[in-house]
């Protein structure tokens, strides 16, 4: 089996020609569920309640909400558009897929148009993970370790992964000997999703909680961190889950690399830098309660990012289909996304 098809077994995203039908990932990892989206309605409150998460995937899922529209007739695809737009404001996928599909629909293409249209842009993404994922690995050296945070595998994209495709590829490869994922709070994405994901393929991990990752590169355990992404902006600041900032931090204090790996869909040239980035704020209940329980005294706010920035001085390389960009900055993201 190739080396990277070897670890690649799952997929949350799948069209069914009248529906759209989602993994639900609230439920995971000890219920495999599926949701069904039968109009762009359904697509959009899927997205915002995280049934589907991760930058790709809910462009993939948006592309497919406007098919589900057209299905309607051209005044619901129209709609759909705006209505999808408003999903979720950070991850620049989603307006990336949904411009494509609009741009389809000035064109004039029929249903079937628009369905070639989304499904060109899920396989352009599995393809394009499968590349970053040899490109990322060949900049790792022999016997490593890796920490990885939130979940950026099959269930955040077409499949394969962005950040977790690097891993697989890397252990594929027999070049990463070590695997830990940070918890991720508060949903807890890389302990539900990431482990699920790793488990399911067969690949060792450790997890460890949020807290523990400056002590755990203390001890010499990793040499890379690698993230995904939400946004990238043209200055090669990301925007990727809160405590991505804070890892890289840690990770330049101990000299650990940090890799940011996303397709050129997340790269936002029109946003000069991450500080004209919006920044999602979420439900506090998300923070106060865990599994519908309070578990804060009730006179207690919270705050509740669900994204940071991370400076483009604070990563070693991102890693994109096109190409690799080690140290980033303006004129390097120019270079190669102008």
């Amino acid at each position: 089996m190739n080396s990277n098809q070897q670890h690649d077994s799952i997929r949350a995203v799948l069209w069914r020609g009248d529906r759209l039908r989602l993994l639900d990932q609230r439920k995971l990892p000890f219920v495999e569920d599926y949701v069904d989206c039968m109009n762009a309605a359904d697509v959009a409150q899927a997205i915002r309640d995280l049934v589907v998460r991760g930058a790709p995937a809910i462009g993939i899922s948006a592309a497919w909400g406007v098919v589900l529209a057209a299905q309607r007739g051209r005044e619901e695809a129209d709609a759909a558009l705006p209505l999808l737009r408003a999903a979720r404001p950070t991850a620049v996928n989603l307006m990336w897929a949904l411009d494509r599909m609009g741009r389809r629909i000035a064109e004039g293409a029929d249903v079937q148009g628009l369905e070639r249209e989304a499904q060109q842009i899920q396989d352009e993404d599995l393809a394009a993970n499968r590349h970053m994922g040899e490109l990322g690995a060949a900049l790792l050296g022999e016997n490593t370790g890796v920490m990885t945070h939130c979940n950026t595998g099959s269930l955040a994209t077409a499949g394969y992964g962005t950040a977790l495709g690097v891993i697989r590829a890397g252990c594929s490869k027999g070049k990463i000997v070590r695997v830990f994922a940070g918890e991720t709070r508060p949903w807890l994405q890389g302990a539900r999703l990431t482990m699920w994901e790793l488990m399911r393929d067969g690949i060792p991990a450790t997890l460890v909680s949020d807290s523990a990752a400056a002590h755990l590169m203390k001890s010499g355990a990793l040499q890379w961190v690698i993230v995904g992404a939400d946004r990238i902006a043209a200055n090669g600041d990301v925007a990727n889950k809160i405590g991505t900032y804070q890892l890289a931090i840690v990770a330049r204090h101990h000299g650990v690399k940090f890799m940011v790996v996303a397709p050129g869909s997340t790269v936002d040239m029109s946003t000069a830098s991450g500080a004209d980035i919006e920044i999602e704020m979420r439900d506090p209940e998300e923070l106060l309660s865990h599994s519908g329980q309070r578990t804060v005294v009730d006179s207690a706010l919270a705050w509740n990012p669900v994204f940071d920035v991370t400076p483009a001085s604070l990563i070693d390389a991102i890693v994109t289909e096109r190409g690799v960009i080690e140290k980033p900055d303006a004129k390097r993201m120019q270079a190669l996304f102008a």
